[in-house]
């Protein structure tokens, strides 16, 4: 694989690319899931995140191959584009755009209901969308008028949202620990296939993000070795978080699975009134985190993808006295409103990761066919790579069947609007193309 000169630093060492993957993995999504992985699962959900943690390996394990062969900046677009030319480049950079739409749909909605906790007025439908709309607009001012902001924003809150996690797990063991009395034995469900498969989906949208990080390969020192090392680290390591926060959510909430904001709640089992409330405020703060950070980097992907042509123009549009990209930032905002006020936490979680399975199901195809164009490239070579290819497809196959009517539509009209995308620009020439 050709390696042309991009231009970027290469300033990304393995550790500091595990450590961005886990803080794109573990966003706020691990403050409302917990509460509808209890439900579907009782006590063996602390299990479901072992056999969630499997399928995600394996399809890591596709996506450490294929990353490594690239040293160019552009994640799982560009191996899409590599492997299998401009269409399904253009319909995988759509589904991703869905993708981080509805996962950030989610993280409003939880927004809402631990700002409950201290005004519980905000659960009511008029207040709701009031709010949702204060939030959204405010940040999508914020990064229109600079990028400045937007990162010292996201900076303070990824410091939060981490912060807050440590401590409530470390809280919470040493306290299940040392006051034996005060853990609940949770009775066992009667977990049906059904409820494990939409169990194993919600928690894909838990691990989804680590492919966000592999869009800066570009800068990372050595791609081909950092990758892989980098994949595995983090998934093992947010595994055990989500484990650990898990564990203590079924055993100091009765009956969890209807917890509405399981993290405060569980928390009110071992901790005092005053640090219950900086638990709940440290959620607050992390989730805004979370939707700043998106509200940042999401129309920076669809700008650069109008830039190179494979979007509509427009999305590559520079405002002309703040250099941002308005356009991509405003239609961001309103798609994000509109999800957020039509879907609730589990609908757009659930969207989110149905549209990221095709994602990740594209780059375990590009494995085979990546090795047959390059059979001599200096790469990471999976063990049994084309066995781990046909798993990691099967695994999407069969998630992706679980997906309802509204998550079906949704897909079927993003994958024709890129349809209609590519037909429009399929003669034009791209601003970028690897060479093979």
């Amino acid at each position: 694989m050709a390696e042309p000169q991009t231009g970027l630093v290469r300033t990304i060492g393995r550790w500091s690319l595990a450590a961005l993957m886990v803080n794109t993995m573990v966003g706020a999504s691990i403050f409302g899931l917990p509460a509808l992985i209890a439900a579907r699962l009782g006590c063996l959900s602390p299990v479901g995140f072992f056999l969630a943690f499997a399928i995600i390996a394996v399809i890591a394990a596709c996506m450490a191959e294929v990353a490594s062969q690239f040293q160019e900046t552009g994640g799982p677009y560009l191996y899409t584009r590599v492997a299998f030319g401009r269409f399904l480049a253009i319909q995988n950079g759509w589904l991703t755009w869905l993708t981080r739409i509805a996962a950030v749909s989610a993280v409003a909605n939880l927004f809402i209901t631990y700002l409950a906790e201290f005004f519980p007025a905000a659960t009511t439908p008029f207040t709701r969308v009031a709010i949702l709309t204060a939030l959204i607009a405010f940040l999508a001012a914020v990064n229109y008028c600079g990028v400045g902001g937007g990162k010292q924003l996201s900076n303070i809150f990824t410091v939060s949202k981490l912060s807050l996690l440590a401590f409530f797990v470390i809280a919470g063991l040493l306290a299940l620990a040392f006051h034996p009395d005060i853990r609940l034995h949770p009775t066992s469900t009667a977990a049906t296939y059904a409820d494990w498969f939409e169990a194993l989906l919600l928690m894909m949208y838990s691990y989804g993000g680590f492919e966000a990080a592999l869009i800066a390969s570009g800068e990372t020192r050595n791609a081909r070795k950092d990758i892989p090392f980098a994949l595995f680290v983090a998934i093992g390591a947010t595994t055990l978080l989500y484990i650990a926060v898990q564990y203590l959510v079924i055993h100091t909430i009765p009956n969890a699975g209807r917890s509405a904001a399981p993290v405060v709640d569980s928390a009110r089992g071992f901790l005092p009134y005053w640090a219950v409330r900086i638990v709940a405020a440290g959620t607050l703060i992390s989730a805004y985190g979370y939707l700043s950070a998106n509200v940042l980097h999401t129309p920076r992907v669809t700008f650069a993808m109008g830039e190179r042509g494979d979007f509509p123009a427009f999305f590559g549009s520079i405002h002309p006295r703040f250099r941002t990209p308005h356009v991509s930032i405003m239609i961001f905002a309103v798609l994000l409103l509109i999800f957020s006020i039509a879907g609730d936490f589990r609908w757009n979680a659930l969207l989110s990761s149905v549209a990221r399975l095709f994602v990740y199901g594209s780059v375990a195809a590009a494995l085979p066919v990546l090795r047959k164009k390059n059979p001599l490239a200096d790469a990471f070579r999976l063990p049994c790579g084309i066995f781990f290819s046909v798993l990691a497809l099967a695994f999407c196959a069969v998630l992706v069947t679980r997906m309802h009517r509204q998550e079906f539509l949704v897909i079927a009209v993003t994958t024709g609007l890129a349809f209609v995308n590519w037909l429009a620009v399929r003669n034009q020439a791209i601003g970028f193309v690897p060479e093979t």
